[in-house]
């Protein structure tokens, strides 16, 4: 296990209580560290951190490599003389839903604002600073501001709809636009640096207080991404660079027709046959922004779902082989070893769990699933190892309070209340302490069940589209008596935070 044993919470940065109508990596983010470091906890999970595409889903980006503007913080810039802080003044207060239309039309602008002033005053140590942020990230970076300066000049339309000389990155017609577009690229490369500097701050921040940071990885990418665009090759596309066969799973007991995710699907012999150059890239740069990484659809790695781009649905498909060993073969010699966790929920066939295995990579557990049927008890402490990473729900289920309202059958209560008992503090607290006092070396709990919230708390329902992503906790939830309780049990369970070296130096934008 890559981790000691440890507890944590699980919360994205877009549901912290920061002025903008988002959280962001500023100081509520610092304070959330803080009310982790009382309280004990020793881990902070996050879902993906790019660039957010159609939804508005961290799953959804259009990019594998870059950061999500949305999440720097216009408080540190102004601290810093990059904007004006009088611009800020108006922004909306520390409470309320994410409503992302609002906040791209407010936040965004004054990003770009910040980033040309950086561009033209920019001297000494921070020029230093960014030069050696491109330099040592153009490998990715070039192709992103590009694509992401493109699709804002043709109005978020998908790459394939550009002139077509763009969309098939004509070396004359890229070449022009990187000349027209030099201004805008360059504002482009400072708001990718702004990101990169005020995450490394936090993680930073993080480690002096002994908190790792779990990140996420999507296997997939999005269609409209500047990794499809800029690499047609690694992905099956037809003649007119339109996806051959997409990404999704079969139907199940959760849908009749199954999930259409609608991701293009890999070239994995392009891949193999160039040493997963790409792959490499990918994950070597998400080992440099957190301790650990969750793959998400683990499963896809040893079988993935093919469906043809032309059916509606996911019903008629095929089960295809992925890559295997040979893809964390060339990783594990790549990074010097394979610091992941694997999403390996739902139906998972024997050849998983024993990829899982021999890769000695850690897989998860979630509570809230365990009181069904038999075959639900899988999900259950007595089935666990120390290699499982156990949850009482993840950002794609209800949270446990409504979960209990409103979807737990009248069996699946019994068989909780049998196992975990009845809490006079709620049955969130149940599965928290079923979950802290396992054998399972690392326990997360959704910040949601912590605070024993509602549906109304709850971060994505998987196939609906509108209202995901957006919730928010209020600064008074964190109280000093939940910090106590949680140190309490962290304390008892045996998951005290253990001191790890901080990852790097603390930048200039702390």
């Amino acid at each position: 296990m890559f981790f000691p044993r440890a507890t944590g919470i699980l919360l994205h940065p877009t549901s912290l209580p920061a002025r903008g109508g988002i959280g962001d990596f500023g100081p509520s983010a610092y304070e959330f560290v803080n009310f982790l470091a009382t309280a004990r906890q020793g881990v902070w999970q996050l879902l993906p951190l790019g660039p957010l595409g159609r939804g508005n889903s961290p799953y959804s980006s259009t990019s594998a490599f870059a950061g999500n503007p949305l999440l720097i913080s216009l408080e540190r810039l102004a601290d810093r003389g990059w904007i004006d802080p009088a611009g800020i003044a108006g922004l909306p207060d520390r409470v309320g839903p994410v409503e992302y239309e609002h906040v791209f039309k407010r936040k965004m602008p004054l990003l770009a604002e910040a980033a040309h002033q950086f561009a033209k005053s920019m001297a000494g140590t921070t020029r230093t600073r960014f030069k050696q942020f491109c330099r040592e990230n153009r490998e990715w970076l070039e192709d992103f501001v590009l694509f992401d300066g493109l699709r804002a000049r043709y109005h978020s339309a998908h790459w394939n709809q550009w002139p077509r000389e763009l969309a098939r990155r004509e070396p004359a017609a890229i070449e022009k636009a990187r000349e027209e577009m030099a201004a805008d690229l360059q504002m482009r490369r400072v708001v990718q640096f702004a990101f990169h500097e005020q995450w490394r701050a936090l993680r930073h921040y993080c480690a002096q207080h002994s908190v790792r940071v779990v990140g996420d990885l999507a296997i997939f990418v999005n269609y409209d991404s500047a990794d499809v665009w800029t690499h047609p090759e690694l992905f099956r596309l037809d003649a007119d660079l339109n996806p051959e066969v997409v990404a999704g799973v079969p139907p199940d007991a959760f849908s009749s027709t199954g999930q259409r995710w609608g991701n293009p699907l890999y070239r994995w012999e392009v891949m193999r046959g160039n040493g997963y150059r790409w792959w490499i890239a990918r994950l070597r740069r998400a080992t440099e922004n957190f301790d650990c990484v969750r793959l998400d659809h683990f499963r896809g790695f040893e079988q993935f779902w093919e469906i043809a781009a032309n059916q509606p649905t996911a019903v008629h498909g095929r089960w295809v082989d992925g890559p295997g060993d040979d893809l964390f073969a060339h990783v594990r010699e790549a990074l010097g070893g394979l610091p992941f966790l694997a999403e390996d929920l739902g139906y998972i066939t024997p050849e998983v769990h024993a990829l899982r295995e021999r890769l000695e990579i850690p897989g998860m557990a979630v509570l809230q699933f365990g009181f069904g049927d038999a075959g639900a008890r899988i999900y259950l402490p007595q089935r666990f190892t120390a290699s499982t990473v156990v949850y009482t729900g993840t950002h794609d289920n209800d949270t446990l309070a409504g979960w209990w309202a409103r979807g737990a059958s009248d069996r699946e209560k019994s068989n909780a209340e049998a196992y975990c008992g009845r809490a006079e503090d709620g049955i969130h607290w149940s599965f928290v302490r079923a979950a802290q006092t396992s054998v399972a070396n690392l326990a997360v709990v959704p910040l949601q069940d912590v605070l024993g919230l509602g549906s109304e708390a709850r971060m994505n329902t998987p196939s609906q589209e509108q209202g995901n992503w957006k919730w928010r906790y209020r600064p008074e939830m964190l109280t000093p008596e939940l910090a106590a309780k949680l140190a309490h049990l962290a304390e008892v369970t045996d998951r005290l935070p253990q001191p790890f070296a901080a990852p790097g130096p603390e930048d200039f934008l702390a």
